[in-house]
């Protein structure tokens, strides 16, 4: 893809008149590779969720309660109605009561007996033969590297209140239709249970952006900066162009050293070692779809696909060769 055939396509992939850098960063909070569960259990019960690299896990309280412990957070009681999201791949556990030891209904979710309703949808049915609880849970992953910069500043635990605000009112009526849907077995069940989940996930994230102080600092809120916001969705729209210091602080309309300065400050790394890195990150997706070495290097002004590999493996670690597709049809970079 040229640079023209980019600018050609920005209104398509970024529909925003004026810019706003954080609806598109959240545009592109696309999800991948996902496989969903619905579980009934009776107590007691307890679950553990592997730790899975690179990856997002969901839980939604359907029926009954759980409690959920996750690494470096305090144990949480969940209730119906309840959705909460586990951002950093992190394996936790999920219990009918805090004091259920890991064994019997028990043990890790993904070597337990269930039924595979779709290739990427069960059901798992287990338990003491207690009170019920159902929960709907997912694990999913992000394709582009605006959206996993986005969720690697996520808390270690984000739950979505849904209490209280008309502003708030969208994301209940999801959950009483996963909650609805999640009750029985249908046919496209499968198909409206994942959408909805996927529409959760980003309503929670949305959320956290929009109360959490932390999303007031840092790249999150330097997205949100009138004058740097501007630089920065310009890299993202098309990281391929011969970015100088110069050019980005015309586009946020700042004088030079001004600029340089500020997007330090609000970043935290300098822009021209932000435009590298953004660069090859784009370059990853782009190689996972099946792009070659050469066009990208191309693509990104480099004199050779030597030197090309060369900055990309000093950014990322990792070679262009060694990025291929899984054989499920998901990608990753092998290291």
């Amino acid at each position: 893809m040229t640079i023209e055939r980019v600018r050609e396509t920005d209104n398509v992939l970024y529909p925003w008149t004026p810019v706003d850098p954080l609806a598109e960063a959240l545009h592109l909070l696309r999800m991948r590779g996902g496989f969903y569960c619905r579980s009934e259990l009776t107590a007691p019960w307890a679950l553990e969720m592997p730790p899975v690299a690179d990856s997002v896990s969901f839980h939604l309280v359907v029926s009954g309660e759980m409690w959920l412990e996750v690494p470096d957070s305090a144990s949480a009681q969940l209730l119906p109605g309840d959705f909460v999201i586990v951002p950093h791949g992190a394996g936790h556990l999920m219990r009918s009561d805090p004091s259920i030891p890991s064994t019997g209904c028990t043990g890790r979710v993904d070597l337990l007996p269930q039924t595979m309703i779709g290739d990427h949808y069960s059901v798992l049915r287990c338990g003491g033969g207690g009170e019920q609880s159902t929960l709907v849970c997912g694990v999913v992953e992000f394709d582009h590297p605006t959206a996993r910069r986005l969720v690697a500043l996520l808390p270690p635990v984000l739950r979505m209140d849904t209490t209280g605000s008309a502003r708030r009112s969208a994301p209940t009526q999801v959950l009483s239709l996963m909650a609805e849907e999640a009750q029985h077995v249908q046919a496209g069940g499968e198909a409206v249970l994942t959408r909805l989940a996927d529409i959760l996930v980003i309503m929670a994230i949305r959320s956290w952006i929009d109360s959490a102080p932390a999303a007031r600092r840092g790249w999150i809120g330097a997205l949100q900066d009138p004058q740097v916001g501007r630089a920065l969705a310009a890299v993202h729209r098309a990281p391929e162009r011969p970015w100088t210091v110069e050019s980005l602080a015309r586009e946020a309309a700042m004088s030079r050293s001004a600029f340089a300065a500020r997007f330090t400050e609000l970043v935290g790394e300098p822009a021209m070692r932000y435009v590298g890195r953004w660069r090859m990150e784009s370059a990853t997706v782009a190689l996972q779809d099946g792009a070659t070495v050469g066009e990208l290097a191309s693509r990104s002004g480099y004199e050779s696909e030597a030197a090309f590999s060369k900055a990309f493996k000093r950014i990322t670690g990792v070679s262009p060769g060694s990025v291929r597709r899984r054989t499920d049809g998901t990608f990753a970079a092998r290291r």
